[in-house]
């Protein structure tokens, strides 16, 4: 199983596009370009074996995320904004 990152144009950031199956990162590669491509919609390709991609717990979303909450300057909540600055 592969991890499939696209970037849409250059300067952008690889984007998570799917998963797929492939016996081998060429295979993974010529796969993500045939499904995830067919329109031209990337510049650069990215495939990661799934089994090498390490992720965060969700049931230990506490103890990884609580320790910001005592750092209020991490926070931007007291900034008073212009009302032209709008969604932020």
């Amino acid at each position: 199983m592969w991890e499939v990152f696209i970037r849409s144009k250059a300067g952008l950031d690889h984007k998570h596009a799917g998963s797929l199956h492939a016996a081998d990162a060429q295979m993974a590669m010529e796969n993500a370009r045939d499904v995830y491509t067919r329109r031209m919609e990337g510049v650069s390709i990215w495939v990661v074996e799934s089994s090498h991609i390490h992720a965060s717990d969700p049931d230990q979303a506490s103890s990884m995320y609580d320790p910001a909450n005592d750092k209020i300057y991490r926070h931007p909540t007291f900034y008073n904004l212009p009302d032209e600055v709008k969604y932020m």
